[in-house]
């Protein structure tokens, strides 16, 4: 009985779930619940605040949390026996690893989920190839290595073990952290982009199978027959997940209709099957994490499932308790372990051998692949990237008692070094060259010479509601049919611009930016952006526009960077943006996203050409019109300037579409305003030549009113603003505009001021508006490299 005292004696209490509070003489800290509230806080508050001072690097939000966790373990905060009594108290680790590798479980489904399996078999030879190499060097390095640390600082550890847990720490790439950095590079499509990717991917899958073994070999039984029992049934869960689960969640996916809430009675028991599946795998012996990838790998891709699955998890689980995981980890690190010259040396040969197996295997068979050198390297630093997978094979192998403290503490800092110096390394030897150079874009607005010369557009939008109104603006936007049409005239870059945020998963961002989505993501799913590339597929099979959908994937802080980094490689003549605000039911405008509305700001601040925003009231009544079925009107008011000619130049070739009426209203000084009616000769030579072309052609009036003070300039506008769609200047110029005094409205400064006033519910019209600010130059460089993710073909 002495002996049972003991034993019980020197294990922590157990701590009971809630207190009774502060009044009763309770300690919050003392109590599960409250401990655990206050732990995750404080995680999740430091993580965000690193990922903040990190945010200038350019560095992937998972440095911030590895960081963050190692700050608040032993070497650091946790120095303060205080503070770890007091926070993280060891009879707490239980309940905080627990929820921690809770969160991890689910976040390893999503990642499975979003996998998909049956496009492993479209691997190029190229991309498998180099995978394969930067697997197998740094393998071997890896087994290299263990030898060194086993005579060194890790004797007395099994050694198979051992030598695997090596190899495949050092021989993982981070698929999702990759992904991210691409993205934030701007590197998704290009040639290294797309190879990283389908290398990583292939990678990633090794490195489970991999990890799967190692956990097999590092089980505690005495028999060598207990490991080849572990993998033979872990093998034959994984044979029998794939037989029985697919037909089920096929089942499941066809009662699911699209548009319509996914039932909770299945969204419960799939992740109830996720749960059962990771206590399979941990009765096993393997691990739970296991369980949970396997079942989100067999969930279909196509139809609402996958989504509705990814919607309820993703946030609770990736915000609140997969950061508890790296702080398990981190109360797990101690880096104050890592004393001396040798135990320091040691870290710099693990980190080097690290890099040389990653980036000399990877390089020389994309060499081999006939890839340019500066291309090759790049690649080889992108997939030298560690990550989620690194810290979870490392923990792993800390719990199995296969790394000890010291080990561990060198590889986590080995996974931190080489992830931090893939951004800044990439962008210092990788700069993608632009496509043409800048004396081959002349057509830089609509206005110009040669109007039977390819007209180039930029329509931007969104979400799925700007579609209608873009498609009816592009067919306004045709001109001349028939004979007098000289060949293709009007070619059209649909851009998709989506915000990056740190809940985009990687997948996602690959599934959008991947041409044809291949060769990882299924491309069956119908999601916003396969309706959307539909529906342009469909307008241009009907017409004889071009249209060439395209996504920008990027902060709002640099969105405009890809916007005009875009219309410069594509050869725009303008860049059509929706509006802030969309139209609600009573006729009023509400605020879709502030955000844009500072995208919108900066594009017109250096554009590479003219540029249109579009206040959509339902152009077109909402829905695509058919060519022989448009019969629209369209007003034009004219004060004078450059934006106003653009704006009468793009109404000009929209009056040449057969179903279009257009009003041309020009603005004189009334007898009484005291002010000259000078005309600019620029102004009034346009006006000339238009007004000559208007007597041939009856779809076309033009009208002139004297004006003497800004009310009888708004009632003129009033007058003819019932129509579909009204063209005005951004910034209209002239002694005429000058003397009305019109005051630009705050909250729509960048209508200018008669795109305020159209939109402004002072003034009541049901007519779509279009404020057009004319390309006005000299371009200042940008600094930004690559541009927007085109779909499903990158070509001119």
């Amino acid at each position: 009985m002495a002996v049972n005292t003991t034993v019980v004696a020197g294990c922590p209490a157990a701590m009971k779930a809630t207190s009774n509070g502060v009044f009763q003489g309770d300690n919050p800290l003392d109590f599960a619940l409250p401990l655990a509230i206050l732990q995750i806080c404080l995680v999740v508050i430091l993580t965000r605040l690193l990922g903040l001072l990190l945010r200038p690097l350019r560095q992937p939000r998972v440095i911030a949390e590895i960081v963050g966790g190692i700050l608040l373990g032993p070497s650091a905060v946790g120095r303060s026996h205080e503070f770890l009594h007091r926070v993280f108290p060891a009879k707490s680790l239980s309940v905080l690893d627990t929820l921690a590798n809770l969160g991890l479980l689910f976040f390893l489904f999503l990642v499975g989920l979003e996998l998909d399996p049956h496009s492993l078999r479209r691997t190029g030879k190229g991309a498998m190839s180099i995978a394969a190499a930067g697997i197998t060097l740094p393998f071997l390095l890896g087994i290299g290595t263990s030898y060194v640390l086993r005579s060194t600082i890790s004797k007395g550890v099994d050694g198979p073990p051992f030598l695997v847990f090596m190899g495949v720490a050092l021989s993982i790439t981070a698929f999702p952290v990759l992904a991210r950095i691409l993205a934030e590079l701007k590197l998704l499509t290009t040639n290294v982009g797309r190879m990283a990717m389908s290398a990583a991917a292939v990678n990633d899958v090794a490195a489970w199978i991999l990890l799967a073994l190692a956990i097999a070999l590092s089980g505690t039984g005495n028999s060598p027959l207990v490991a080849l029992w572990v993998f033979l049934c872990g093998s034959g869960f994984v044979l029998l997940c794939f037989f029985t689960l697919p037909p089920v969640f096929r089942w499941i996916s066809l009662r699911c209709a699209d548009g319509e809430p996914v039932s909770e009675l299945y969204i419960c028991a799939t992740l109830s099957t996720v749960l059962a599946a990771g206590f399979i795998t941990d009765l096993i012996g393997i691990h739970a994490l296991f369980g949970a990838f396997v079942v989100g790998v067999l969930v279909p891709k196509d139809g609402p499932l996958a989504g509705a699955l990814v919607e309820k998890v993703e946030d609770l689980v990736s915000g609140l308790f997969l950061p508890l995981y790296f702080v398990s980890s981190g109360l797990k690190t101690d880096i104050t372990t890592i004393k001396g010259a040798q135990s320091w040396g040691l870290l710099v040969l693990v980190v080097v051998t690290a890099c040389f197996g990653k980036i000399i295997g990877t390089i020389s068979v994309a060499l081999l692949c006939k890839m340019p050198f500066r291309e090759s390297l790049a690649l080889g630093f992108l997939m030298n990237t560690k990550g989620l997978v690194e810290l979870i094979v490392l923990n792993i192998g800390k719990d199995r008692k296969v790394l000890n403290e010291q080990t561990f503490a060198i590889l986590v800092l080995m996974a931190i070094i080489t992830t931090f110096i893939t951004t800044p390394i990439v962008m210092a030897v990788y700069k993608p060259a632009k496509k043409q150079s800048k004396s081959d874009y002349t057509n830089r607005t609509i206005e110009r010479q040669d109007t039977n010369s390819e007209l180039r557009i930029l329509a931007c939008f969104h979400s799925v509601t700007n579609i209608p109104s873009i498609l009816n603006l592009i067919e306004v936007s045709r001109g001349t049919e028939g004979k007098e049409a000289r060949g293709r005239r009007l070619c059209v870059y649909a851009m998709h611009l989506m915000e990056l945020t740190e809940r985009s998963s990687a997948i996602v961002m690959v599934h959008r930016a991947r041409k044809n989505g291949l060769p990882f993501w299924n491309k069956g799913g119908k999601s916003d952006s396969d309706q959307i590339v539909v529906a342009f597929e469909a307008f241009q099979q009907l017409s004889r526009v071009s249209i060439r959908p395209m996504t920008a994937i990027s902060p709002f802080s640099n969105m405009h960077e890809d916007v005009c980094n875009s219309a410069e490689r594509k050869r725009a003549a303008i860049i059509i943006l929706p509006f802030h605000k969309h139209q609600r039911f009573d006729g009023s405008l509400e605020t879709t996203r502030a955000d844009f509305r500072w995208v919108n700001q900066k594009v017109l601040e250096q554009p590479p050409c003219s540029v249109g925003i579009l206040v959509d009231r339902g152009l077109g009544g909402g829905s695509h019109i058919c060519a022989s079925n448009v019969s629209s009107t369209i007003t034009v008011f004219f004060f004078g300037g450059r934006d106003d000619r653009e704006a009468l130049a793009y109404g000009r070739r929209m009056a040449e579409h057969p179903g279009i009426t257009l009003n041309v209203v020009r603005f004189l000084p009334s007898s009484d305003m005291g002010v000259e009616s000078t005309v600019v000769d620029i102004d009034q030579t346009i006006l000339t030549e238009f007004k000559e072309k208007k007597t041939e052609d009856e779809s076309v009036r033009y009208e002139e009113r004297a004006v003497g003070k800004g009310s009888e300039a708004v009632e003129v506008i009033k007058e003819f603003s019932r129509c579909h769609l009204i063209l005005v200047g951004q910034a209209p110029e002239g002694p005429v505009f000058e003397s009305l005094h019109l005051k630009i409205n705050a909250e729509f400064s960048e209508l200018g001021p008669v795109g305020g006033l159209l939109t402004s519910p002072e003034l009541s019209t049901a007519a779509s508006v279009l404020v057009v600010q004319q390309f006005r130059g000299p371009l200042v460089p940008s600094p930004s490299t690559s541009t927007a993710m085109v779909l499903p073909e990158d070509v001119e």
